[in-house]
């Protein structure tokens, strides 16, 4: 890489409901700082879930504003960047193609290099940026993704995954079903109302090699709510309220997570793990994550709710890393793809 000067790159971020734009400097002393990172997002009523042609009309309304926001915060103008990053995937496609729409018209009216950025890989870099791993195993989960991720040979070698439903879009489901608000996420109401949960009920756990199934387990779940021992509070013994199943429906998917994760660490030889996505935040997970990291002599990383979930930041630097390797993304391939595999990505950045 060059580092005779500075380098500046805006990030776009908007392929689920959250929506942002983030600006990140490379300095020549190979420091970085963060410039600005705002967002908005898009919140549906109690137990409703975010459409995507609902969402896309979300970002276009607020798109231009929080570009805005971002460039007054780091006071700059768009004439100040090198590059135009946007999440080219994986997402939901309305929302993916809105922000991507607007990424296109300001790298044609500025005359600045446009990088699509996969969504995965920009939550990894933001996460070894903010944290200072080095090269940890990644678990990565969010509403869309749920991956196991070591880094060989310029790739994000993905070792297991989900084979159904995403970690989050589990918990949001169950948040759904239960009614609790989407405001500021069903995932942090999920692990709230966990905090005052203490029955640990019988559900499926479901590990296969080192892929994991959570579909299961929401359907089961979701079938204690219709049984005459949910209660709003417990009155005897065999009595369950909805905080008993949330932390139950935690224990359980956070275990299988700290499973195939700790497979994963004994494959490689790591002692690091690194938490991103926007399940990353959850501090159960952490605590479970660091327990067993603790016991292999290892360590975890993870990041707070600024950084964690999704945000244009982790587009920008993800985006700069690609741009000042020459790859940039001509325009008639900027087309966003919904199933963007992590692994697709040549890491050229990286040469460890």
């Amino acid at each position: 890489m060059d580092t005779s000067r500075e380098y500046i790159a805006i990030g776009l971020e908007g392929s689920a409901n959250k929506l942002g734009a983030g600006i990140v400097r490379h300095n020549k002393d190979g420091s970085v700082d963060v410039l600005s990172n705002p967002r908005h997002t898009y919140i549906t009523p109690p137990g409703s879930g975010f459409l995507p042609a609902d969402t896309a009309r979300h970002h276009k309304a607020w798109l231009v504003k929080i570009i805005q926001k971002s460039l007054f915060d780091a006071e700059l103008s768009l004439e100040d960047v090198d590059c135009i990053c946007f999440t080219k995937g994986p997402g939901m496609g309305a929302p993916l193609t809105a922000v991507a729409m607007v990424a296109r018209t300001l790298s044609l009216l500025y005359s600045k290099p446009l990088v699509g950025v996969n969504h995965c890989v920009g939550h990894i870099e933001m996460g070894r940026l903010i944290t200072g791993a080095q090269n940890p195993i990644v678990l990565y989960v969010s509403g869309g993704n749920t991956q196991v991720i070591a880094y060989s040979q310029q790739r994000y070698r993905i070792f297991g995954e989900t084979l159904d439903i995403a970690v989050g879009n589990c918990l949001d489901r169950f948040a759904r079903v239960i009614g609790l608000p989407n405001d500021p996420s069903p995932g942090f109401n999920i692990e709230q109302a966990a905090k005052k949960g203490n029955k640990l009920l019988k559900l499926p756990y479901t590990t296969k090699g080192m892929d994991i199934s959570l579909s299961g387990l929401l359907t089961a779940t979701s079938t204690y709510t219709t049984k005459p021992q949910f209660k709003s509070a417990a009155e005897t013994q065999d009595d369950f309220t909805k905080e008993d199943l949330c932390f139950t429906l935690q224990e359980v998917a956070f275990a299988m997570l700290v499973e195939t994760t700790e497979r994963a660490m004994a494959h490689v030889g790591s002692k690091e793990v690194l938490i991103v996505g926007g399940v990353g935040c959850n501090k159960r997970l952490q605590e479970m994550m660091a327990i067993m990291a603790e016991e292999r002599g290892g360590k975890v990383f993870a990041t707070d709710m600024r950084f964690c979930i999704d945000n244009g930041l982790m587009i920008a630097q993800a985006g700069l890393l690609q741009h000042r390797m020459g790859q940039v993304t001509p325009l008639e391939q900027s087309n966003c793809k919904q199933r963007f595999r992590t692994d697709e990505v040549l890491v050229s950045w990286r040469s460890d």
